[in-house]
């Protein structure tokens, strides 16, 4: 497995000549990187006007690894290239790095950039990354990956201190300013100069692009076959160094680069509705920093809030009088580390009598709009105390549990709602204080323990009697000025205090169906499965020509094809049996085919808009005037990636795809609807279904459009 390394942006408050001058100091040898043993230089340029230097050199290295381990492979030393382009007229200076030995074992690729900072002049930049594949070792190919990761994670530490040594020691030279480079009074052009020396046979000029000044541009990995060429970017692509202990936390450098990996991924899949940074962290902390993990399941959670509307929770819904009155719990200004601290009197709360009058749905409603307010409210929080605040604390009173919280149905209620925030709000509770348990409460705890993540139930702390009062107690945690007064403290809380909600509101469960009340069901989305040979279809029937089919559709997984077909006579209704051609039924979501296997295209039915290619995390929206009235079909293909034309051999990537079952399976979630022309533009229906916002834990929406003579698609 290939290990990938980048790290963020970080920022020297100092000039780029000047940076240069503290870089060079590292060579031949640096004392503060005791494996760096020397280094030759191997080859160099320079051009007539001074502008460009290249230099290579090979680069001796003690690796900090077992005496057994060297003896096997037989060397004492490691030797790398490294190549160093500087380009003073773009103040920019790039290093590529690669192993000479074992690189037929062992490929280590590195790519560093320093460049002047997009914003201030007098600032530079510096980023890296990195790859590591280990393609056999003797059998110990675990135990190198380690070792090379724990000694370039130790040297990633040092890289900055080490920089700024060098500051410190030229300071104490007298030197603080280098002056910029300047063309010579007359000298010749940069191609004349590149064309009189050429630099060695084995050696590549690398002149970045200008458009690199800008010095925030993502550095692909390396390859074995060649460096990577730099793309350019923008300054809000980009991730400060400063901005992440600010505002994230102190985080390891491989911790970083997950981040940043993750967040990149977001970027070029969902076309800009990039989560924020905090919830992209706390999805890969709940994940152990796994990027695959954290990837899927970041990405069923956006889903889930677009398909259910939770990012709109706050503003367009208001909780029942019932919950207000009765729903013991509420928010209580904040702990000793600032978090935002939540109180809930479950001993006061009548669990039985909220689901006897509001049903499972609203409850589970009421609790997504607490964890909403809850993150919120730490956004605010870490502004006011100027530290990352991520996360909550909850304070749970438990005087007055007995059997009646255990009603069955209660139970099943508060599992589901454990469930869906686990899997939802992850890393959001930072400490749960339980206080005054009861002798019961061991029964309810083996009932909801199992569904709770280990992670979790790590941060509960479980206080019996009036032992919160005591050493390690609440005054640990919460100031003592804003303990509950009915926790024996000074602060008036104003959390309802619940009580039995009277049997004159309770309502049978075919009136909490009617009233519509599940959360479920409430969303305009359907969602359908698309497999290899088996797309999914709609059909739409119109009657006055000049309509408008408008779509908005979320490519949830895999790649797909849309296309948009009309035919004069309706197909024929999908069957119902599981081994028919035209219905296939899938946890995921059902798989309609109407489009009969002996219809002709052209003869049958005919193609009305070009076929559009939409990748995984995509959100489309769009519209089509209809030309005729008849029947209309959508149709939702799978999209099977080209083999490379440059060969006739199958790529790696496509043979490792065809081994997989998953791979041939493609989720959407669409909605659709039919407006007359005339009421189109002003329509606003139709306003709501061509905006697609993934979720308004985006930092920032966007959306392109193409426009045809027929219809307007876009893709954001």
């Amino acid at each position: 497995m290939v290990q990938k390394y980048q790290s963020p942006v970080r920022v020297y408050k100092h000039p780029f000549e000047l940076i240069m001058a503290a870089y060079e100091r590292r060579f031949p040898t640096c004392p503060l990187i005791p494996m760096f043993v020397d280094s030759d230089t191997v080859n160099e340029f320079r051009s007539e006007d001074g502008a460009i230097h290249v230099i290579e050199r090979r680069c001796k290295l003690d690796i900090d690894a077992p005496r057994l381990l060297k003896k096997i492979a037989g060397v004492d030393y490691v030797y790398f290239i490294q190549k160093n382009s500087l380009n003073s007229r773009e103040r920019t200076l790039h290093i590529e790095a690669h192993n000479e030995t074992f690189s037929n074992r062992v490929i280590i690729n590195e790519h560093c950039c320093y460049s002047v900072h997009p914003e201030n002049e007098d600032w530079t930049c510096f980023e890296q990354s990195a790859s590591l594949d280990i393609k056999s070792f003797f059998g110990f190919e675990s135990t190198v990956e380690k070792i090379a990761m724990k000694q370039y994670t130790s040297n990633i530490k040092k890289g900055k201190e080490i920089i700024e040594y060098y500051l410190r020691q030229l300071e104490e030279e007298g030197i603080t300013f280098v002056p910029r480079w300047t063309p010579p009074a007359a000298a010749p052009s940069l191609e004349t100069s590149l064309s009189c020396k050429k630099p060695a046979a084995s050696l590549t000029v690398v002149v970045p692009d200008p458009a690199l000044k800008e010095g925030l541009s993502s550095e692909p990995l390396s390859t074995p076959s060649g460096a990577p060429e730099p793309t350019a970017g923008t300054p809000d692509d980009k991730l400060d160094a400063d901005y992440i202990k600010r505002y994230l936390g102190d985080l390891t450098p491989l911790q970083e680069s997950c981040l940043i990996r993750l967040r990149q991924w977001l970027q070029e899949t969902h076309k800009g509705k990039i989560p924020k940074d905090e919830h992209i962290l706390r999805f890969l902390r709940a994940r152990d920093f796994n990027i695959d993990k954290a990837r899927e399941t970041m990405c069923q959670s956006l889903t889930w809030r677009k398909q259910h509307q939770v990012d709109y929770i706050l503003d367009t819904w208001r909780p029942p009088q019932v919950l207000q009155d009765y729903y013991a719990g509420g928010w209580h200004h904040h702990d000793k580390d600032g978090r935002p601290l939540y109180v809930l009197r479950l001993g006061q709360m009548d669990t039985k009598g909220l689901v006897r009058a509001l049903g499972e749905e609203a409850l589970l409603r009421y609790v997504l709009s607490i964890n909403e307010e809850g993150l919120r409210r730490c956004e605010e929080n870490t502004k006011v105390f100027g530290r990352p605040i991520s996360s909550w604390t909850c304070l749970v009173d438990l005087e007055g549990l007995n059997m009646r919280h255990l009603w069955r149905p209660g139970v099943k209620a508060l599992l589901r709602i454990i469930e869906v925030v686990e899997a939802n709000y992850p890393e959001t509770l930072g400490r749960l204080l339980i206080l005054r348990a009861p002798r019961v409460f061991p029964v309810l705890w083996t009932l909801v323990s199992p569904f709770i993540d280990d992670n979790t139930r790590r941060k509960f702390l479980i206080y019996a009697g009036n032992d919160y009062q005591g050493p390690g107690g609440l005054l640990d945690y919460i100031d003592k000025e804003i303990i509950p007064d009915f926790l024996s403290g000074e602060c008036m809380c104003e959390v309802p205090e619940g009580g039995l909600v009277p049997k004159s509101l309770y309502r049978t469960a075919e009136e909490l169906e009617n009233e519509d009340l599940k959360l479920w069901t409430e969303t305009i989305y359907q969602s359908a499965s698309v497999f290899k040979g088996a797309p999914h279809e709609i059909l739409i029937q119109i009657v006055d020509a000049s309509s408008v089919i408008t779509w908005d559709f979320d490519v949830c997984k895999g790649d797909i094809v849309f296309n948009i077909y009309h035919s004069k006579r309706s197909p024929q209704p999908p069957k119902k049996d599981s081994l028919g051609a035209h219905s296939i039924t899938s946890p995921g979501g059902n798989n309609v085919q109407l489009i009969d296997r002996v219809w002709q295209l052209g003869r049958d039915y005919s193609m009305v808009e070009s076929p559009l290619i939409c990748k995984e995390g995509e959100s489309v929206q769009g519209s089509h005037v209809t030309r005729w009235p008849g029947f209309y079909i959508l149709q939702w293909k799978f999209h099977s990636t080209p083999a490379c034309a440059a060969t006739s051999l199958p790529r790696v990537d496509d043979v490792l795809a065809s081994l997989q079952v998953s791979s041939h399976k493609c989720k959407v979630m669409y909605y659709t609807e039919v407006i007359g022309s005339e009421d189109f533009r002003g329509s606003m229906t139709s306003l709501e279904s061509s905006h697609s916002g993934f979720s308004q834990l985006s930092a920032a929406t966007t959306s392109s459009s193409q426009s045809h003579s027929s219809s307007t698609i876009s893709s954001g």
